[in-house]
């Protein structure tokens, strides 16, 4: 039996360009069941997909679908829309009355500048505000222990980027370089990736990747790897639509 909701989710996928991928799970309590997600025209994964199939709720699929909306998806994941043209006002012809004295207009008022978007090392004094980006990707730090790792990355000369607007930190990307026994270069990382809630919607997240891609480069690196949790389906899309491929699975062990 259809589900009404779920086709209508598909209708949405469809006027963006996207394909709504449904479980064949029909079993209630089994993996993938009721997970939906979705893939572009080519069936490359776009969101909530993993290699089994879908893993997203659609829940999940209807909150990207409607931040999709608002969005240039071509330009990149976080890029606001530009406003409509006003249409220009009609001319009053000459043979019309004397419309008596004309009144100037008054002045627009100067809209307030944009903020400036800066990208640059991490420094100490950034810990407070970099520690509360960190929670923000779920990892309980402090911000004692913050400074203590900037230090130790700018020893090995791998100190983070920031994104700053108005010199307020708003984002953050670790990089790293390492040799590797089985590779002719070195291998870039990009470790953590945030950007604040409140400063999405600006292409900020995209701008960080790229600057994390050119200190890799300087540094000699041919690849760039990142992981991602499972649960982040959305940042799986993001790095998907940067040219990222996934090629693995990740496993850890705790000492």
């Amino acid at each position: 039996m259809s589900d009404p909701r779920l086709d209508e989710l598909a209708e949405t996928a469809r006027n963006r360009g996207l394909k709504l991928v449904r479980s064949r799970v029909r079993t209630p309590g089994k993996r993938g069941f009721g997970k939906v997600g979705l893939t572009d025209k080519a069936g490359k994964s776009i969101f909530g997909m993993d290699s089994k199939g879908p893993v997203a709720s659609p829940d999940d699929v209807e909150d990207f679908l409607r931040n999709l909306g608002a969005k240039d998806w071509g330009a990149s994941l976080d890029v606001a829309v530009l406003p409509r043209k006003l249409p220009k006002p009609k001319r009053q012809a000459a043979n019309d009355s004397d419309p008596g004295p004309r009144r100037t207009p008054p002045r627009p008022s100067t809209p307030p500048p944009e903020p400036k978007l800066k990208i640059r090392d991490a420094k100490p004094s950034d810990a407070p505000r970099l520690a509360e980006l960190i929670r923000e990707l779920g990892h309980e730090i402090n911000e004692k222990q913050v400074r203590k790792n900037l230090e130790a990355l700018k020893k090995s000369g791998e100190t983070p980027l920031v994104a700053t607007l108005d010199k307020q930190v708003v984002g953050l990307c670790g990089v790293g370089r390492r040799v590797v026994i089985h590779r002719p270069a070195p291998l870039g990382r990009i470790t953590a990736l945030v950007v604040a809630g409140s400063a999405q919607g600006h292409g900020i997240g995209r701008i960080l990747v790229e600057a994390a891609e050119d200190w890799m480069r300087k540094k000699g690196c041919k690849l760039v790897e990142v992981t991602s949790n499972d649960r982040r389906a959305a940042a799986h899309a993001f790095y998907l639509h940067l040219g990222y491929e996934r090629s693995s699975i990740r496993f850890f062990k705790k000492l």
